[in-house]
């Protein structure tokens, strides 16, 4: 005869337990110490929902990984097992910091061994995901150059894969606002002599160089980002890149969402309506859309989504709305604007023969920085005329718009200049001038003169010889409406947001300056304009 098993009370208490178990998730983080490929340890906390064989999200950040708590349990709730690192030479980790350096697939790989090491584990299904904005998500970019087996997609908010162009020098100029404030107030002020030292696009920023590796890119990326953004272009430019050169996997496989946004998810003295904030939710869709093979809708959606800004003042104003595509940049008609002597404006060539404009530079006394892409001071679009007013500013500025014109793309200027300095800067911004008047920044760029041939070498300029040279003024979506202007301001100086040229030719940082004389030429043989892609409305 068999002997039936009694359950009594306490056994039920036990199944109850267990059957819990599969539903609530695990209490607080647990803390390891994880060594990377030469050793050095890195803190990391994994939290997890009981049970064992959760897909992973990896978060790796430089300002603390206690500070990802919030978003860590969120993840959890949804059945996600999470993994939250301080980054090498940052909390509580060992090593020392490089500006990502060790993130990507250089001698060290600490996104890759961070990536193998938790899908190891009991608790993970053996996929990850890689998540995170700003910092974090470029920690996230760089580790997919790295190719971790068990990584299958990533969510990068606000990122760049392209460390020297788009966070350290932009037109040869250094991002003083952003690198070195950004560097001071992480507590890696030593790390600076290297910023410095590296001027030119040279093998020390190979390592974080993602554009030289998309091929080697397996996974699909989310790539979100703002207009108004600090890293605006990488956004733009690591989704390209991925998503028409990436290897299996990556290639046609990466999306895509521009808003009008700045690096806090605002547009500046600008407010748009509300469907244009940031969405909610769209990093859980693309992880369980990769990670748990849910059926979300987000993989038969257009590859790119961005929002085609207008005036803010009008709600019948064309514009101010969500726009899809296919790829990324959408066609356009390159369309000329000119300068034209007196300060005008418009698509009409120059005269044969016309007047030049000319400043003076004085580096002592730079152009004010007021809003744009920053990540400290105020960013996004603020009224410019504060700082048109000047002597070493000049402003061209179009006829009343009959008709909306709608901009999508890379902005850039094409300017005839001289100097009497052997290097010096040009700057160059494009404004929204609304009927009451204020000057709206829409983007701006700048040129660092002794990089006007390739920002991988040195060319100084002979004094008072004519230079055709291209600014990049980066990328927007917008649509100057009817009653607008649009104007373009010229100066050689956006202080502190780029470090201000000390026009010697000599060493970029030391104390010593000298004023130049600037001239720009606005003639047929040199007509100096600015190149905006129209689309239609």
């Amino acid at each position: 005869m068999r002997i039936r098993p009694r359950i009594t009370l306490p056994v039920l208490y036990l199944l109850a337990a267990c059957a819990l178990a599969l539903v609530v998730p695990a209490c607080g983080p647990t803390t390891h110490d994880v060594p990377m490929r030469d050793g050095t340890v890195l803190a990391t906390d994994v939290y997890r929902p009981a049970g064992l064989g959760a897909p992973t999200v990896v978060i790796r950040t430089p300002y603390g990984r206690g500070g990802m708590e919030g978003s860590a349990e969120s993840f959890v709730g949804e059945g996600y097992s999470v993994v939250s690192q301080d980054i090498r030479g940052t909390g509580e980790s060992e090593g020392v910091f490089m500006m990502f350096r060790d993130d990507g697939w250089g001698w060290t790989r600490d996104g890759y061994d961070t990536v193998e090491w938790a899908t190891g584990e009991a608790w993970s299904n053996g996929e990850a995901g890689l998540w995170g904005s700003s910092a974090l998500a470029i920690t996230s970019l760089l580790a997919t150059g790295s190719r971790p087996p068990s990584l299958k997609c990533a969510f990068a908010l606000s990122a760049t894969g392209d460390i020297f162009h788009h966070l350290a020098y932009q037109g040869g100029a250094l991002r003083e606002e952003l690198a070195v404030n950004w560097l001071i107030s992480l507590g890696q002020a030593f790390s600076l002599a290297a910023l410095y030292a590296h001027p030119m696009d040279d093998s020390f920023w190979d390592p974080v160089s993602l554009q030289d590796r998309y091929g080697m890119v397996n996974v699909p990326v989310y790539h979100m980002g703002g207009w108004y953004d600090i890293f605006a272009q990488g956004t733009l430019d690591a989704f390209d890149g991925l998503h028409s050169e990436g290897g299996f996997g990556a290639a046609g496989r990466q999306k895509l969402m521009m808003g009008p946004w700045n690096h806090g998810g605002t547009a500046g003295e600008l407010i748009y309506p509300p469907e244009s904030a940031i969405p909610d939710g769209e990093d859980l869709r693309w992880f369980d859309y990769w990670l748990k093979g849910v059926d979300d809708g987000i993989g038969r959606e257009p590859a790119v989504k961005y929002y085609l800004m207008g005036d803010v003042d009008d709600p019948a104003a064309p514009g101010n709305e969500w726009r899809t595509a296919d790829d990324w940049p959408v066609a356009s008609i390159p369309t000329p604007y000119y300068f034209i002597q007196g300060g005008g404006l418009g698509p009409e060539s120059p005269a044969p023969e016309g007047e030049v404009a000319a400043y003076t530079f004085d580096p002592v006394n730079p152009v004010p920085t007021l809003g744009g892409a920053n990540l400290f001071l105020p960013a996004g679009s603020f009224d410019q005329r504060p700082v048109l007013d000047r002597p070493d500013v000049l402003l061209y500025t179009s006829p009343v718009l009959t008709e909306p014109l709608a901009v999508t793309g890379r902005i850039r200027a094409s300017l005839w200049v001289s100097s009497s300095a052997p290097d010096t800067d040009f700057t160059v911004k494009l404004m929204d001038v609304y009927p009451d008047g204020r000057a709206m920044l829409v983007t701006d760029g700048i040129l660092r003169m002794r990089f006007r041939e390739g920002q991988d070498h040195e060319v100084l300029m002979t004094p008072g010889e004519i230079y055709e040279v291209a600014v990049d003024l980066w990328s927007t979506a917008l649509v100057f409406n009817s009653g607008h202007r649009i104007a373009v301001a010229v100066s050689s100086s956006n202080s502190p947001r780029f470090n201000v040229n000390p026009n010697t030719g000599g060493p970029l940082y030391d104390s010593a300056s000298t004023a130049a004389e600037q001239v720009i030429y606005q003639d047929a043989a040199h007509p100096s304009h600015i190149i905006l892609p129209v689309v239609p409305l």
